[in-house]
C-alpha cells in the first residue's frame, strides 16, 4: 500500500533550515497495523502529514496504492485523501457547533454523497461505535473517550483503506485509551490498514510492527506479537 524511498522533508525560514525527515525508506502492506515511535521532535508527525498527503516531501519517492503521489499538487492530494485516507487526531478536532451526527456526516458531504445514503451510513457507524444514544449531543457534552469514538467514526465514514492516527489516546485516561485501542484493533481485524504515531509502548504493543525514528531517520524496526497488549 505504501512505499517510501529516501524521502526527505526540509522546513525553511529566512534564518534556519531544519531537516524533519532524512532519507526515510520503508514499506507498509495492505492490512498492516504499524506504530511510529520516537522522542518529541524526531519527525513522527511530519511523517504522518506526508503519508496523509497534508504535506509534500522535499525529495524522494512516496508511492501510495501503486501511484507516485509525493509531488502531487494540492487538488490531486485532496482527491486522494478524500477517497482513501481517514484521520484520527489526539485533540479529536471535532466541530463544537455540530452534533455528533453532523460531525460524522461531514466527510460524506464533502464527498457529495446523497442525503439518504449519508443518514444510513452515519446511523450504521454510530451504532457500531456504541454512541447512537449521543447522536444529537454536542462534543462538549461528551466524555473524552466518547469524543474520540466520534472522531474514529468520522475517520471511517468514507470507508477508507488507510487510517492515520496521531497519538489517538494522548488526551485520554488509561481506561478510555484502552477502549480506543481495542476499537482500532477491531478495525484492523476487519481489514483496515492503520498507521499510528504514539509515545506509548503500551499502545504500540497493539500493533504488528514498530518503526522507530530519531532525528528524522528510521533507526530500527521490529515486529510485535500482534495485539498482545502490554501489561
Amino acid at each position: 500500500m505504501i512505499t517510501l524511498n529516501k524521502l526527505t522533508k526540509v522546513y525553511r525560514t529566512d534564518e534556519i533550515e531544519s531537516t524533519a525527515l532524512n532519507q526515510v525508506s520503508f514499506e507498509i502492506d495492505k492490512g498492516e497495523f504499524v506504530s511510529i515511535m520516537g522522542p518529541s521532535g524526531c519527525g513522527k508527525s511530519t511523517l504522518l502529514n506526508v503519508l496523509g498527503l497534508l504535506d509534500k516531501p522535499e525529495s524522494g519517492s512516496y508511492q501510495f496504492l501503486g501511484k507516485e503521489v509525493g509531488h502531487f499538487n494540492e487538488k490531486q492530494r485532496s482527491n486522494v485523501r478524500k477517497a482513501n485516507i481517514g484521520f484520527v487526531f489526539q485533540n479529536f478536532n471535532l466541530i463544537d457547533e455540530l452534533t455528533v451526527f453532523e460531525n460524522i456526516e461531514l466527510p460524506l458531504i464533502y464527498n457529495k454523497v446523497s442525503k439518504s445514503e449519508r443518514k444510513k451510513r452515519v446511523n450504521e457507524i454510530i451504532e457500531k461505535m456504541g454512541i447512537s444514544h449521543r447522536s444529537s449531543h454536542f462534543p462538549q457534552q461528551l466524555s473524552g473517550g466518547q469524543q474520540q469514538r466520534v472522531a474514529v467514526a468520522r475517520a471511517l465514514i468514507t470507508r477508507p483503506p488507510l487510517v492515520l492516527a496521531d497519538e489517538p489516546t494522548g488526551n485520554l485516561d488509561s481506561s478510555h485509551g484502552n477502549e480506543v485501542m481495542e476499537l482500532l484493533c477491531e478495525l484492523h481485524e476487519e481489514g483496515t490498514t492503520i498507521v499510528m504515531v504514539t509515545h506509548s509502548s503500551h499502545d504500540a504493543s497493539y500493533s504488528g510492527r514498530i518503526i522507530n525514528l530519531l532525528d528524522g531517520q528510521v533507526i530500527s524496526e521490529k515486529k510485535t506479537s500482534l495485539n498482545q497488549k502490554a501489561v
